[in-house]
């Protein structure tokens, strides 16, 4: 199977097509929706196989190989895809794993934790890799991975806070606001100790301001189990698996 890539205007071709004059069925369509607000141009891949060929944007490809990226901040467009894409793989194979890149400065609390409760909710085993920067709710969907994989690149960034938000209003209105921030807070200090082990009180002091770490700090703190840069075999996709075996055949 050979793949080859091409930069296409977004809007120009579907997620998903099929290439003209091929005779193989389109195959199911999952746009990757926020990429296309991320970026201008979103690489296509022209897949050629004994049935012809296809068309996919580079999402939609990684998709088949069961994985997901989450790029940017994460916002009410990130979760409802990204907790698509994870309810759509553990439909296909629950027992496999999926394989979630962040790459995010974060966002809206509620949004990531949509997405943290769909990574738990799910039985696909789910490995975490940091590339570039997990920071605020994008540090806790990096701990929220398996044990024992949940990784990051040597250069990465990896960042923990408290919550943050403002309201304006009445006097009521804005105490109760106060105390739903505040639970919030306690929420996310209970979670970051669930999954680091750190105790509730050293996750609030060290949240208590932007605490930056590097993938090796953030190793001891409990947030990743292991930097790498290279791919280790657990994250090795069933293509690359392909290839490698075809190669060691000849």
């Amino acid at each position: 199977m050979r793949h080859l890539i091409r930069r296409s205007f977004c809007n120009a071709i579907p997620a998903t097509t099929r290439v003209p004059n091929s005779r193989a069925p389109p195959p199911i369509q999952s746009a990757y929706c926020s990429s296309r607000r991320w970026y201008g141009l979103v690489p296509m891949v022209i897949e050629h196989s004994s049935r012809g060929e296809r068309a996919y944007d580079i999402f939609s490809r990684l998709l088949k190989e069961r994985i997901i990226c989450i790029n940017g901040p994460i916002n009410d467009d990130t979760s409802h895809v990204v907790v698509a894409q994870l309810l759509f793989l553990e439909s296909e194979n629950p027992t496999k794993p999926i394989h979630m890149y962040l790459n995010s400065p974060g966002g809206a609390v509620t949004a990531g934790l949509a997405i943290y409760d769909t990574m738990q909710y799910i039985r696909s085993p789910i490995n975490t890799i940091c590339l570039g920067q997990a920071a605020s709710m994008a540090s806790l969907l990096l701990a929220a991975g398996a044990k024992g994989e949940r990784r990051s690149l040597p250069n990465a960034t990896i960042m923990i806070h408290q919550p943050s938000g403002g309201y304006s209003g009445q006097a009521k209105d804005m105490t109760i606001h106060t105390k739903q921030i505040v639970r919030v807070w306690d929420a996310l200090n209970a979670l970051y100790s669930k999954h680091t082990g750190q105790s509730v009180d050293i996750i609030q002091k060290n949240m208590d301001r932007d605490y930056f770490m590097t993938p090796e700090e953030a190793k001891e703190f409990g947030i990743i189990d292991e930097v790498i840069d290279q791919r280790p075999l657990s994250l090795v996709t069933d293509a690359i698996a392909e290839e490698y075996k075809d190669k060691s055949s000849t």
